[in-house]
């Protein structure tokens, strides 16, 4: 399944999160960086799948909980709960995961494509195949289809509200 590769020929490297007991894994390309949970300051009336913002070194950045984007149970923020930083369309979005276990290379030829129904009620559009290592069966994601195109839209006018807010506020002291 080398199309689902773009690291080398023969393996693909992931990084390997936990979501309600499920083992993902998405492509250390689309990963930016991985940052422990800080304060996430709440946006009104966003959409429920969108925790908030952060300022991440001087950029506010938009943070979604993937646990509700799949429409799975809430889980109290823990000191393993890990945001997975990525470009997606043009912008920073930050993703909350309940751990982030590792990052591991996978060989192409143990990877295989989405299985009709894989996990936990999970869209499979969002699934890029299911890796096999060992004894253990990894969903892997695409964080590009995790969000259309009309959530991006919306996403990004946050953001530049939040921008717009922000500087507003710095004027004023």
């Amino acid at each position: 399944m080398s199309n689902l590769n773009n690291s080398t020929a023969d393996d693909m490297q992931l990084v390997v999160f936990d979501l309600d007991s499920e083992e993902y894994g998405v492509e250390i390309s689309q990963v930016r960086e991985i940052i422990k949970m800080e304060e996430i300051s709440k946006i009104p009336r966003a959409p429920d799948y969108i925790e908030g913002v952060i300022n991440l070194r001087g950029q506010v950045t938009t943070v979604i909980s993937l646990r509700k984007k799949f429409g799975l149970a809430e889980k109290e923020v823990d000191q393993y709960t890990r945001i997975i930083v990525a470009e997606v369309d043009g912008l920073t979005l930050g993703i909350t995961v309940d751990a982030v276990n590792e990052v591991l290379k996978l060989p192409t030829k143990d990877i295989e494509a989405t299985p009709a129904i894989v996990a936990n009620d999970v869209d499979t559009k969002y699934i890029r195949g299911v890796g096999k290592l060992d004894e253990r069966l990894l969903i892997l994601l695409d964080i590009h289809k995790i969000m259309n195109d009309d959530e991006l839209e919306e996403i990004d006018q946050l953001d530049k509200s939040q921008v717009i807010e922000q500087e507003t506020e710095s004027e004023e002291k």
